[in-house]
């Protein structure tokens, strides 16, 4: 059966794409990794980073032994996915994204990186913090600046900038018309950028997965991999 891996966004979890597997498992053997620190995984003492994750995704696929493998990521899990396929494309099969921040810069990951204050965060949305400790447990305060870190560092150093035209695989770039966080013109700057690439724009669609309808997302999905 072919492979698919389901990669979650930075503070997501692997639970998000529940809505969507038994539909997705009539044609894939999926699999769900965690990124570390999210989870019940422990969060790395050298710190968050776009390599580390990069790297988690190497050793998951080398592990599992996957081989042409299918990848679906949202937000975070979209970028790793892209800056895994630069540095060893032979695994993949091809790559889909969905509300992935393309556009890094240091002035707006500072003020991205500025709204993970976990205080701040249990004071003024506490369902959300409510949220991220069923998820990651009580370390989720320990993981906020540990993933504003991450961003600060993207920020200034994206290591996609420059490199999405070396991707050989098939992309398609997804992005919702009411994301607050991934703009439509870096979306489609992404996709102008890479040599086998198409785009896909879902209407009524906010950046949480949660707010996707999974009936939009499985049918492009079915569309883009020729599912039947």
């Amino acid at each position: 059966m072919l492979n698919l891996i389901l990669l979650h966004g930075a503070l997501g979890h692997s639970d998000i794409f529940n809505p969507f597997q038994e539909e997705l498992s009539k044609y894939f053997t999926i699999h769900t990794p965690l990124f570390s620190g999210h989870g019940n995984t422990e969060i790395p003492e050298d710190g968050i980073t776009i390599d580390k994750y990069t790297h988690e995704l190497k050793e998951f696929i080398e592990k599992e032994n996957l081989k042409d493998v299918y990848i679906f990521g949202h937000s975070m899990g979209g970028y790793i996915a892209l800056c895994y396929a630069i540095k060893d494309p032979s695994s993949i099969h091809s790559i889909m994204t969905l509300g992935t921040k393309f556009e890094w810069t240091e002035e707006q990951a500072l003020r991205e990186s500025k709204m993970l204050n976990p205080d701040i965060i249990a004071e003024k949305v506490p369902k959300y913090a409510e949220l991220l400790e069923n998820q990651h447990g009580s370390k989720w305060k320990q993981l906020l600046p540990g993933i504003a870190g991450m961003m600060i560092s993207l920020g200034k150093n994206p290591p996609l900038k420059d490199h999405l035209s070396t991707i050989p695989v098939p992309v398609q770039i997804m992005v919702g018309d009411q994301d607050n966080m991934v703009t439509l013109e870096e979306s489609i700057e992404a996709y102008k950028s890479l040599p086998e690439a198409r785009l896909a724009i879902l209407p009524g669609t906010k950046h949480p997965l949660d707010k996707v309808r999974p009936d939009i997302l499985l049918n492009l999905m079915k569309d883009f991999w020729n599912l039947s």
